[in-house]
């Protein structure tokens, strides 16, 4: 009886855990790579984590999300974590999603005099 009490909790968990909406990691497809924007603003919130990282700004009056590289990229080209700082100015070239929605896929980005390359 025990035995399967506990292979009837292992099925609800397993089930429970698989039902868990994560966050979708969409393609690049999802880009216009046609159009290319170009802005200078301050950082308002950074995420440095995986799959890439991600910064807010202010562009056209909404708060954009811009999506950077994975972080061992960023750290590799001499981005650090320590560098994106809420406040720091930023210059961003990046394509904007194809929907609508204000995110921005960025191709490189300028801090502090410093240009990388993110793609």
């Amino acid at each position: 009886m025990r035995k399967l009490l506990l292979g009837l909790l292992a099925m609800l968990v397993a089930a429970m855990l698989g039902g868990v909406p994560a966050r979708a990691h969409h393609g690049w497809s999802a880009y216009d790579a046609a159009t290319v924007i170009k802005v200078e603003a301050p950082v308002k919130a950074v995420r440095y984590g995986n799959p890439h990282g991600e910064i807010e700004i202010d562009y056209e009056g909404k708060n954009w999300v811009v999506v950077l590289a994975p972080p061992s990229r960023m750290q590799s080209r001499g981005l650090a974590k320590e560098d994106l700082v809420v406040g720091a100015t930023v210059t961003v070239e990046a394509y904007p999603r194809r929907d609508g929605e204000p995110e921005m896929r960025a191709e490189r980005i300028t801090l502090n005099g410093k240009t990388v390359e993110l793609r």
